[in-house]
């Protein structure tokens, strides 16, 4: 389901008073693919609830991947991720990082890839500060959106 910030707050208090692992990670997911799905699942496998954070349109052209990124509009790609057996929520924040969100919902374990240096990932501070863990997560290699473009552009 796509949730507000306010209402992912509520379903973390739920998932709290439950002892539910609390899992996060972010990104754009522009255009979906194996990589994702199976990055997504790997993040779900650390706990009980997975929540997505994803670029707003306006975040996503901020990290100037492509002057025509993204693709797929804000509500298009939260719509696709929260289809995902693997998530339980999306939140689309407008940021240019997630940091505001990840100190709202707080998570028990921050999830990136392994492409991500340790001391790079935004909100560690705040997750370790809590006596949660950052897990780096290997990525499926041969899948990425900025190839699949480049292919449908040949």
């Amino acid at each position: 389901m796509v949730l507000s910030l306010s209402e992912a707050r509520v379903l973390v208090e739920r998932a709290r008073s439950r002892g539910q692992t609390l899992v996060f990670t972010n990104g754009v997911f522009d255009i979906l693919h194996p990589g994702h799905t199976r990055y997504l699942a790997d993040a779900k496998a650390l706990g009980d609830v997975l929540i997505v954070g994803i670029n707003s349109d306006r975040s996503a052209r901020a990290l100037a991947k492509a002057p025509d990124r993204p693709i797929n509009s804000e509500q298009e790609r939260a719509e696709v991720l929260a289809a995902l057996a693997a998530v339980d929520a999306v939140v689309v924040f407008d940021e240019d990082t997630p940091h505001a969100i990840i100190s709202a919902v707080q998570p028990d374990v921050l999830v990136k890839g392994a492409d991500w240096g340790e001391n790079a990932i935004v909100g560690r501070d705040v997750v370790e500060a809590r006596g949660g863990r950052v897990v780096r997560v290997e990525l499926s290699p041969g899948y990425s959106t900025s190839a699949i473009l480049a292919k449908i552009r040949k």
